[in-house]
């Protein structure tokens, strides 16, 4: 049985979404680890002021690719765009394009989703749903098509019989117990998908949470604040004090190499054994490596204390509590009163008030993730296992998605510094002065609480009998043990 790189061999692959975080690594990894690939068609929408040549220029720029730019300089050779609008008829594909991908195209990746879980409905029904309908209606006339890969989530839980006319009636209310928009379109989309599987070669591949990568093509690549990496960085600046989570939930982070290696095998294996019913593949590390909450802030705490960001607000120190009312506490405490006293000192010196701003995005973002990083979920990894259990000892190590292999708190310091090198821009050379920074930030912590402590003892001496009695005990018992120290020293000598 050939290899999975083998497979590819010769092979003209479709991607879509492979502008967006999860579609470049798979890009990368198709190029690097599957030479022999013959081309790489990727939709592409035209930007405003940007041309679908300049967007897949920019991509390939990314340092996501310096692997590829070292082996191979001529690696974009094998990347033709196409001009594509997801949320238009046809996906705005033109008949000439239409033509030649229904003539060549062996196997399909379907990337592209709106992964904002806050999307309008209809917006993400158009994106997640409908696009996903017309992709496949594309794919019915590829005349030599071997695989049809479809990237879910896990959190869509698909197992209601949903019918086509749902798109039609559809209202807020029949998104149920369900946390977004997201993971409902998510799960219509499976439904759409599965309707096909008599007629194509389908399998499904289900994502918890994507985070930084794992191994490759490099420990930490991260290139957007989605997810946990905002929540992440927030931490590092010391904007964020306090979330509410469960310390004791399973965080399901999965690194999106990991996803990346599972989806081409499963491509490999889908196309080659042809499966009667579509797989669905849950890729997933909670059943199978399990890391906490509590965990991941103690991990992402002290990664931060060690590689600091740079011009951090307050020094990292984020807690994680289930408790509403006392998640509120911190908010109002270590949230809004120290964005409204910056704000106050930014009006003073005549600069635009920006922190309270920054704290009620950062509000909405975490709001979003409680349903997430509040409770735990069971995965089935049967398909999982299996999958890896085909595959030759070499392919196990050139797509690795075994993630009993992970190293919890490893992969948390390389997301962290991911996030400082891939996201933010920052140079670790400068790491020395933002240690200062935090030791700055330290002291003018512990001079600030001094004085209010002694503002506020202050306060009560002057208006209490009782305290000024304490405040003198205190000061008598303390001049007392100064005198009995140099005293034993001097007889001591």
């Amino acid at each position: 049985m050939a290899s999975v790189a083998e497979y590819y061999a010769g092979k003209s692959v479709l991607i879509t979404g492979a502008t967006g975080f999860m579609g470049k690594v798979l890009v990368e990894k198709l190029l690097r680890s599957c030479p022999e690939v013959k081309a790489l068609y990727i939709l592409v929408r035209p930007k405003a002021g940007q041309s679908m040549q300049q967007r897949v220029s920019d991509m390939m720029k990314c340092k996501l690719f310096d692997r590829m730019r070292e082996d191979n300089p001529d690696f974009h050779q094998k990347i033709i765009p196409i001009s594509s609008e997801l949320t238009q008829p046809g996906l705005a594909i033109s008949p000439e394009d239409v033509e030649r991908l229904t003539a060549c195209i062996n196997i399909v990746f379907h990337c592209a989703a709106t992964i904002r879980f806050d999307e309008p409905l209809k917006h993400a029904l158009q994106l997640n749903v409908m696009a996903t309908q017309q992709l496949l209606s594309l794919a019915q006339q590829m005349q030599h098509l071997e695989a049809f890969i479809h990237i879910s989530t896990a959190y869509a839980n698909c197992n209601l019989a949903w019918g086509h006319s749902i798109v039609r009636d559809i209202t807020p209310r029949l998104i149920g117990d369900r946390p977004n928009t997201y993971t409902y379109t998510k799960a219509l989309a499976e439904y759409v998908v599965q309707q096909e599987q008599d007629k194509l070669n389908i399998g499904i591949i289900r994502p918890s949470i994507v985070g930084a990568s794992w191994q490759e093509p490099f420990s930490g690549w991260i290139d957007n604040f989605n997810g946990p990496s905002g929540v992440f960085i927030a931490a590092g600046k010391g904007i964020l004090r306090t979330m509410r989570a469960n310390n004791d939930a399973v965080a399901d982070l999965i690194p999106v190499d990991v996803v990346i290696n599972l989806t081409l095998a499963a491509g490999w294996y889908t196309a080659v054994h042809r499966p009667k019913a579509a797989l669905v593949y849950n890729c997933t590390t909670g059943g199978i490596n399990p890391f906490h909450w509590g965990e991941i802030e103690h991990h992402v705490m002290s990664s931060f204390k060690r590689n600091p960001l740079e011009q951090a607000f307050r020094r990292p120190n984020a807690n994680i509590t289930s408790n509403y009312l006392i998640n509120q506490y911190w908010i109002l405490v270590s949230h809004k009163f120290p964005a409204l006293i910056y704000d106050l000192f930014l009006r003073l010196s005549g600069q635009k008030p920006q922190m309270m701003r920054i704290f009620n995005r950062l509000h909405k973002a975490i709001s979003l993730l409680e349903y997430f990083s509040s409770q735990d979920w069971e995965w089935n990894s049967d398909n999982m296992n299996m999958l890896m259990s085909q595959l030759t000892p070499e392919d196990r190590k050139t797509f690795n998605f075994d993630v009993r292999q992970l190293n919890w708190p490893e992969y948390i310091e390389n997301y962290c510094i991911g996030t400082k090198k891939y996201v933010l821009n920052e140079d670790m050379s400068d790491i020395p002065a933002a240690r200062q920074h935090l030791r700055k930030l330290r002291n003018i912590r512990y001079t600030f609480n001094t004085l209010l402590v002694i503002f506020i003892w202050r306060v009560f001496i002057a208006r209490s009998q009782m305290a000024r009695n304490i405040w003198y005990f205190v000061v008598s018992l303390c001049f007392k043990f100064l005198s009995y120290f140099r005293a034993s020293s001097t007889l001591t000598n």
